[in-house]
């Protein structure tokens, strides 16, 4: 299928643009329901090109440089069966980490309702064993993940329990489990000093300062009261030092901050989620660059060599007409994919396939992917791997 889609989303186009974008759209409706369609004629190509849309992906597909796609790739102790997830991350020695919400989500309950069992896993990259397991007890419901570069694991909880005690923090834990540092005031959901609300994601820079993005509950056109939207910057022993970013839509605004990467230059990539992009800051917050191309982004990985990994769970009629989900791969300085993970099939999506809300990618090029509510609402989650091709 060609991935028409990945140009031709949410931008700012003159009505003559809007005009060839809402056709382009139409091409792939009607292309996805299996209908030969041909190539844009020539003038169109050149009013894409006009309009900033690439003319040479609108009439080919992009290659998918995987091979093989392995289901439930890691398997949970004692025939445990996996909840779900949306948080997955290489660690230093190559291993991938991810955490399962105890066996279920926040509908029924998670972590919270199930305490005694571990939500954080360390697998082997080879063989998707567990080579060690911590966290029981200290979540409600996992989100944002993250493995710095000593190997310190860090976890958002978005989530508070009824008695106010857990959630809406963020927990830092050593490579072994144990809890060295928290962020947020447990189970208050706020945006005074020291509060967080529905933590999305965190994120550390090589000199230790940590990030925090802010508002999972911002994505909706009727946010609750008290909604957040924002991302917050600590220093490396976790006292605050600024933020940037309200609700809304324009430039440095955000509708559910839902994850962050640092490529090379240090600069932060932001998937914002319910505005179908990623906005790019330095790290005092200035807004240096808007990516359209990458569709409704859930969870984003960038490569040592500034390779842009960016995953869509939810692009659907409802939330994203045009796209497909699937993981959109590019330059990372660029905002152009220049490959496609497609989504691979599932019972619980059968028109438009499944990918997950988190990614991550090892050395060899494999890509891990985390799979969620988002994902695969009816089936729970799991991790998938996507085997690069050659492997």
């Amino acid at each position: 299928m060609t991935d028409y889609q990945g140009f031709i989303g949410r931008r700012w186009l003159g009505p003559a643009s809007r005009s060839l974008a809402l056709s382009l759209s139409l091409v792939v409706l009607v292309g996805c329901g299996g209908t030969q369609t041909d190539a844009p004629a020539p003038e169109a190509e050149a009013e894409a090109a006009d309009a900033g849309l690439s003319s040479d992906f609108v009439s080919r597909p992009l290659p998918n440089p995987t091979s093989e796609v392995i289901l439930n790739w890691a398997s949970l102790p004692g025939g445990r069966e996996w909840g779900t997830t949306a948080g997955i991350d290489i660690g230093p020695d190559g291993h991938v980490w991810a955490y399962d919400r105890c066996g279920g989500g926040l509908q029924d309950g998670g972590c919270e309702a199930n305490p005694e069992l571990d939500p954080i896993f360390k697998f082997d990259r080879n063989t998707g064993e567990v080579l060690t397991s911590f966290g029981a007890g200290l979540f409600v419901n996992p989100h944002g993940f993250h493995v710095d570069d000593e190997g310190n694991v860090w976890v958002t909880d978005f989530a508070g329990n009824e008695a106010g005690t857990k959630g809406h923090q963020v927990i830092k834990f050593s490579p072994e489990g144990e809890v060295l540092m928290r962020l947020g005031e447990a189970g208050v959901a706020g945006s005074g000093p020291g509060q967080l609300n529905q933590p999305c994601d965190v994120i550390t820079a090589p000199n230790g300062d940590i990030f925090v993005s802010d508002g999972h509950s911002g994505q909706g056109t009727d946010p609750p009261p008290g909604s957040t939207g924002r991302i917050l910057k600590f220093d490396s022993e976790g006292n605050f030092i600024k933020e940037w970013g309200k609700i809304g839509f324009r430039p440095g605004q955000f509708r559910t901050p839902h994850a962050m990467a640092f490529d090379s230059a240090g600069r932060l990539y932001v998937a914002d989620r319910g505005n179908h992009r990623i906005q790019i800051f330095d790290q005092e917050g200035s807004l240096l660059e808007i990516y359209n191309q990458y569709s409704r982004v859930s969870g984003l990985f960038i490569t040592d060599d500034d390779t842009l990994y960016a995953i869509d769970s939810e692009s659907d009629m409802a939330r994203h007409p045009g796209w497909m989900t699937g993981v959109r791969i590019g330059p990372a300085a660029e905002d152009r994919p220049t490959a496609f993970i497609p989504p691979h099939a599932d019972e619980t999506r059968v028109l438009q396939g499944v990918a997950g809300e988190g990614v991550a990618v090892d050395a060899d090029g494999n890509v891990y992917a985390a799979e969620g509510p988002g994902s695969r609402p009816a089936a729970g989650g799991g991790v998938t791997k996507y085997v690069a091709a050659g492997n």
